[in-house]
């Protein structure tokens, strides 16, 4: 299976399956957080789109994307312990890894190159970000009381480094500069490697 073919069937593996009161998530809050979350997102989208253009820097592009390698590793800590297979923790522990070295050298460069503070964030990227980390978070929530956590985990993980490498490359793309290509190579190539095991551990179980 390739990666599109993969990411395409997410949404549909993600539900739980019909049956007992653990699996009723549509009366769930957390399920409606989740929901206004992604409603909130679209809108900020579009409104951010008609005000600049839907055109965004290069330099935003990587202030956003700190935020979110940063937001993410935060909630693989908080997951990671409630994940029962080892094999899926010890792939976690590995992007955990990539993530946290990825976020600290992109950091690092940003605040020698453009001064990098996270309050220069700009408010709608800031708050993209922070819509989808609150919708990640309740959706892993939601699994874990469930009980179905690690097949839920090893799907969004897997979602997560796609749309991370994805930005990753449009940011070498943006900006030209030898030590950001460095970094985001040396990212892209590991998260790469994640990505299949992480595909791989979802099609065994």
């Amino acid at each position: 299976m390739d990666r599109q073919e993969y990411l395409n069937q997410i949404s549909t593996k993600n539900l739980p399956n019909k049956g007992g009161k653990k699996s009723n998530i549509l009366s769930s809050k957390f399920f409606w957080v989740g929901a206004i979350g992604v409603g909130a997102l679209v809108l900020i989208i579009i409104i951010g789109s008609l005000i600049g253009g839907g055109k965004t820097s290069g330099k935003d592009q990587l202030f956003s994307l700190i935020l979110h390698i940063n937001n993410t590793s935060e909630l693989i800590e908080t997951y990671q312990p409630s994940v029962k297979s080892s094999d899926l923790r010890s792939h976690s522990a590995s992007l955990h890894s990539v993530l946290s070295n990825t976020g600290r050298e992109l950091t690092e460069f940003a605040e020698e190159k453009y001064n990098f503070k996270e309050k220069d964030i700009k408010k709608d990227l800031a708050e993209k970000e922070t819509t989808a980390k609150d919708g990640l978070e309740a959706e892993l929530f939601e699994a874990k009381i469930n009980g179905i956590l690690d097949r839920i985990y090893t799907h969004k993980m897997a979602y997560e480094i796609s749309l991370i490498t994805n930005r990753e490359a449009q940011i070498m793309k943006s900006i030209n500069n030898e030590t950001l290509n460095e970094i985001l190579t040396t990212s892209y190539d590991s998260l790469e490697t994640l990505y299949d095991k992480f595909n791989d551990f979802s099609e065994a179980n």
